[in-house]
């Protein structure tokens, strides 16, 4: 089994979502008591959150190459990064730990093709939805796949219920009906699935939430990183 490096903290609480798929999964495969080998460096969101918000996405790349050099260090044969809107900075990460990274992106682009869509909506932070290079842009150039996005109210919503609630552990019904109101929207333009951008949309909606097949983008990462870990 390949040592798995996984950098998370962005926010704990999808995190926690990746050790457990990824742990029950491989104990499913295996049986008995298995388990993934891991090593996981959880930062401290706040911090993350100051850079992201302040545009110092430099300064970002910094800290988070300096973890991925640390995780090969440990002893991690890939890596992931547990958090969509960090992709921003994977291919820097990727070069500077020397070490493959699992893109977020690519199970998705696999698990969305494979339905035979080739549109989708999708929601994430203000980051992921509005920078095609971090989700958007590599299902366009990997997989064909369109990525249509919420108007300009609609995406405020969408972040805000991340960064006010979402990565605070809290999952509101008034907030789970907003979304929903959304997700209708990108269907009415054309979308023929629904991206969970956000490694914390899918603690609050999920596919009885859409009319149109929905992509959780967290439990794609983590079932692809337990079939790497295990190839």
């Amino acid at each position: 089994m390949k040592t798995i490096g996984m950098i998370g903290g962005m926010s704990w609480e999808s995190t926690t979502t990746y050790y457990q798929v990824i742990n029950r999964e491989v104990q499913k495969r295996l049986g008995g008591v298995h388990s993934a080998k891991l090593i996981l460096e959880s930062y401290d969101f706040a911090e993350m959150d100051v850079l992201q918000r302040a545009g110092r996405w430099a300064d970002a790349s910094a800290m988070m190459e300096e973890t991925g050099r640390r995780l090969a260090r440990a002893g991690a044969d890939f890596i992931m990064i547990c958090c969509n809107t960090m992709h921003i900075v994977a291919d820097a990460v990727e070069k500077a730990a020397g070490i493959p990274l699992l893109h977020i992106a690519d199970p998705l682009g696999e698990a969305i093709r494979a339905r035979g869509i080739r549109r989708v909506g999708l929601l994430g932070s203000c980051f992921t939805m509005e920078r095609a290079g971090i989700i958007s842009g590599r299902l366009e150039e990997k997989f064909g796949i369109a990525a249509l996005v919420p108007g300009d109210e609609d995406r405020v919503t969408v972040d805000q219920v991340i960064q006010q609630e979402l990565v605070r552990g809290c999952f509101l019904e008034p907030s789970r009906a907003a979304y929903r109101a959304v997700m209708g929207k990108l269907v009415e333009q054309g979308a023929q699935g629904i991206v969970l951008g956000c490694t914390e949309i899918p603690l609050l909606v999920g596919p009885d939430d859409a009319s149109v097949p929905t992509f959780d983008t967290t439990t794609l990462h983590a079932l692809a990183a337990v079939e790497l870990a295990l190839s």
